[in-house]
């Protein structure tokens, strides 16, 4: 069984040194060679080195000290650099182009553009490669996550009702558009909040912690509105609650509660007209 991690980062010493570079243990792999424009200035035999080890043009092990974008076992957003015959090639950060069979796409990808995929090695052929089919890597088990938890998310599909998100690099989550109170898009990454897990192991998130902090960032939200609406808006606690929450998908207590916290501490300007900033 190979020790090499494929896909992944390795942690390998320097055997010797070559014109062209260096070459590393690779222990039953034999040799693997860190091309010279990736190996560190001063290293020489008998250091340990933190490479990245993928498969070259020619199917051989080779390491490098640059970062890919993502590695074996993770889901990322990346780019469709140009497409074949065989399928998509996606950019991944490195020298070689990340390969999406056709049989792995969910639609015919497209240059040029993002597909958010999962990062796996292909049974049969032992070569790094990316599905865009997220639901068949996901976990079944059902999350040991508890309400108002902190999680890490990345967004991945728009539907009716809001936005599939990927949580933890595991788990298929939720975020309702009537609790999205900020622009999304596909491929971003962002820290969530646990609302519930369902009995079902579906999880629902919110991307504003409830009670004080809550207000802090809708304080936040409010400045930035005001600031991108050159420093006013008319709306003010004298404003109708649904015209509050059609334009914030907040309550007007919430809004009310922002307001005095960013006069408070000076932020803004109660005016007959309006809010303005200070």
């Amino acid at each position: 069984m190979s020790h090499i991690k494929l896909g992944k980062y390795n942690q390998l010493e320097v055997v010797k040194e070559v014109d062209f570079g260096v070459y590393l243990n690779g222990d039953e792999d034999g040799e693997i060679l860190l091309p010279k424009r990736y190996v560190p200035e001063g290293t020489k035999p008998g250091d340990i080195l933190n490479v990245f080890i993928y498969l070259d043009m020619e199917e051989r092990l080779v390491a490098t000290t640059l970062q890919p974008y993502v590695q074996v076992g993770e889901f990322a957003c990346l780019e469709v650099a140009w497409i074949n015959q065989f399928g998509a090639f996606l950019n991944w950060g490195l020298m070689k182009d990340l390969f999406v069979p056709f049989r792995e796409q969910k639609m015919k990808m497209q240059k040029g553009k993002r597909y958010v995929v999962y990062v796996h090695l292909d049974e049969e052929s032992y070569r790094i490669v990316a599905s865009a089919k997220i639901e068949h890597f996901l976990s079944t088990e059902k999350p040991d996550y508890q309400p108002g938890q902190e999680v890490e998310v990345l967004v991945w599909q728009r539907t009716e009702l809001g936005y599939k998100v990927i949580v933890e690099n595991k788990f298929s989550g939720m975020l309702y558009h009537n609790e999205i109170f900020q622009p999304l898009e596909v491929g971003m990454r962002l820290t969530a909040f646990i609302k519930q897990v369902r009995p079902d192991g579906k999880i629902d998130l919110v991307l504003q912690k409830a009670g004080a902090r809550k207000v802090d960032d809708f304080s936040e939200v409010l400045w930035q509105y005001i600031k991108d609406n050159d420093g006013f808006t008319p709306l003010n606690d004298k404003t109708d609650a649904e015209v509050i929450y059609h334009t914030f998908g907040v309550s007007k207590k919430t809004f009310k509660k922002a307001v005095g916290d960013l006069y408070k501490k000076r932020r803004i300007v109660l005016k007959e007209d309006g809010i303005h900033l200070a």
